[in-house]
């Protein structure tokens, strides 16, 4: 059953996904407060195009792997890596900014950048219909969308400090673990009769 592979596989990513966001808070802190180095605009824009590219092979990847449907598995993976990694790197973290009361500046790239922002989703689609992988995508995907959504905060919230990193913290895990899940696992198997099914 669909809702049976769903959470079996929310169960799996839920760990890892709170283990990646414990482990790039304490990178950014190091690169922040260490190494004396500022996280820009540029430096999201880098880890945000990234996270779109393996959004898109896995979602297509996945998709294609039950229902090999060119035209289908692009634009599932097309749209599936635009509208989640909008939501996962600039929507969710921006809402969260809120409740911390930082006033972050929102940018969305969707609407600034849009050439860029489908670019990198359509190639992300044909290369994850050509390669047909989905576990090692997958983990690399949650890495990039965990600093593009730290990074969201720091690159825009001019008031950001070390005390908001426990906030971020929760920011981050739902921004990830909601849109991430749902783009690599729920997204596809919506389109994909139950007969069909296997693990991931």
């Amino acid at each position: 059953m669909k809702i049976k592979t769903i959470t079996k596989e929310l169960k799996h990513h839920l760990p890892f996904t709170a283990l990646a966001v414990f482990l790039s808070i304490l990178i950014v802190l190091f690169i922040q407060y260490f190494l004396k180095k500022q996280i820009d605009q540029e430096i999201f824009h880098v880890f945000h195009f990234s996270h779109i590219i393996v959004s898109a092979m896995v979602t297509s990847a996945l998709y294609f792997k039950y229902k090999p449907s060119f035209i289908k598995s692009f634009f599932i993976g097309l749209f599936g890596a635009i509208i989640i990694g909008s939501l996962s790197d600039v929507v969710f973290p921006y809402l969260g900014s809120i409740v911390l009361n930082l006033d972050t500046h929102f940018h969305l790239p969707l609407v600034e950048e849009s050439f860029n922002v489908l670019f990198f989703a359509g190639t992300g689609s044909l290369i994850g219909i050509i390669i047909k992988q989905t576990k090692m995508p997958h983990f690399i995907h949650v890495f990039l969308s965990v600093f593009a959504s730290l990074f969201y905060l720091l690159a825009f919230s001019p008031a950001f400090q070390l005390v908001y990193f426990i906030g971020a913290f929760l920011i981050v895990f739902l921004a990830v673990v909601i849109p991430c899940c749902v783009s690599d696992i729920i997204f596809p198997l919506i389109f994909i009769n139950k007969n069909n099914h296997k693990h991931v």
